[in-house]
């Protein structure tokens, strides 16, 4: 097959069987290296006690990540031409990825130490994503006049916010100080799309079902970045004491509820809804750097329990636990939240979440307790069931109902 230049005019917004393509996934590989490296980084700081430290790390490299993905995708959905330029676009932006996520340990440790933030290395990958991405924007305001106005903005705010990222490397400040000036430039790159969607009818062509599967794509890459940090973390633990029924039940438990959470985020036909009310996409949309980050620091959690496993985490059981529990819980809220915006708040839909949050507390009460923290998890582990029975048992029905009304 052939890829000369094709022009950018837009892709069908009612394109029938609209999937992935091999590229998409390809270049969402890229995002299991930084998925990894911020939970490594975030166990690590968790499991010695640096909490703050580890918090503004995280969320740190979460936001730039997340946000990296989401402009490449939604770009995507509505001119991806798969010609060659486009291909050696996305490889650019696949190599900023990669050198945003090496560069994340020295800024984790940069502001664990207080002095000064080392985000060098994780702003030129953003540079490397982000000048092709503008090439595109650019591109696509030049073949496709009719959207030229919003194409044109998306370009603007993504070069003003990207300058304000690269001027912050010439400020000396303490990393707490910077993470608080990095706020405006968030706002700007959050505010880019809402302010260009409007400039044009309809905005751009974005597939509904396209963007619906590629944030489920990334959330299962996410997920998998939990199983692949679990296994490596509990690898020191097993060269020191090998297989003991702690283990052996931490492993259910991490498999369990890595498993419990893929589970509870299909649950919901996303796309059907937002091919009828795109106007809910926005929230539907950054609502997901919950998601996304909850996910990720799930793993950092799993991590920090193996970490106690092997004696090595000098925090106590009870924050050990948290450590799963609180990402755990804001999955839950955060995926409720983003039902709701889909299909509207209901009674029941509050009460399943309220019963995953109860389950989730009694798995940290029990690590306060002194149960065994492999026991905890597996715990933590049976939450999602929750969501699972109610639908099994006339949830799913009544779901029904709501995206037929949603979408009437």
């Amino acid at each position: 097959m052939l890829h000369g230049l094709q022009a950018m005019r837009g892709r069908d917004p009612a394109d029938e069987h609209r999937v992935s393509t091999s590229l998409e996934l390809l270049f969402d590989l890229t995002f299991v290296v930084a998925f990894s490296v911020a939970a490594n980084e975030f166990a690590h700081l968790i499991a010695e006690g640096h909490y703050r430290a580890g918090l503004f790390g995280f969320s740190f490299a979460m936001f730039g990540v997340v946000w990296a993905w989401i402009n490449f995708t939604w770009f995507a959905s509505a001119y991806d031409t798969d010609d060659w330029v486009y291909r050696i676009t996305t490889m650019v932006q696949m190599t900023g990825v990669v050198i945003l996520a090496l560069g994340l340990p020295a800024a984790f440790n940069s502001i664990d130490s207080g002095d000064h933030l080392d985000n060098r290395a994780s702003v030129f990958g953003y540079v490397v994503m982000r000048v092709p991405m503008v090439s595109q924007w650019l591109r696509a305001a030049h073949q496709d006049p009719m959207r030229r106005r919003t194409c044109q903005t998306y370009a603007i705010t993504i070069t003003v916010s990207q300058i304000g990222w690269v001027l912050l490397l010439f400020v000396d400040a303490p990393p707490v100080t910077m993470l608080l000036m990095f706020v405006p430039l968030m706002l700007i790159e959050l505010a880019g799309p809402v302010i260009a969607e409007r400039k044009s009818a309809g905005g751009t062509p974005w597939h509904p079902h396209h963007i619906a599967e590629r944030y489920g794509l990334l959330a299962i890459i996410a997920l998998g970045e939990v199983l692949l940090g679990t296994v490596a973390s509990l690898e020191a633990v097993l060269d020191k004491s090998g297989w003991t029924f702690d283990i052996a039940l931490f492993v259910v438990g991490g498999v369990g509820l890595t498993f419990g959470m893929w589970w509870v985020y299909f649950l919901l036909p996303a796309g059907e809804v937002l091919a009828h009310r795109r106007d809910r996409s926005f929230i539907w949309g950054y609502g997901h750097f919950f998601v996304f980050a909850s996910i990720a620091a799930v793993g950092a959690g799993l991590h920090v329990v193996a970490l106690y496993l092997e004696q090595a985490a000098t925090i106590s059981a009870t924050a050990v636990m948290l450590s799963v529990a609180i990402p755990v819980a804001i999955y839950f809220v955060s995926l409720g939240v983003l039902y709701g915006n889909l299909v509207g708040l209901h009674p029941h839909m509050t009460a399943v979440t309220l019963g995953k949050l109860g389950i989730v507390v009694l798995s940290v009460v029990l690590a306060a307790a002194g149960v065994d923290l492999s026991i905890c998890v597996v715990v933590i582990a049976l939450s999602p069931a929750v969501s699972v029975i109610a639908q099994e048992t006339g949830g799913g029905a009544r779901m029904e109902e709501l995206v037929q009304e949603a979408i009437g």
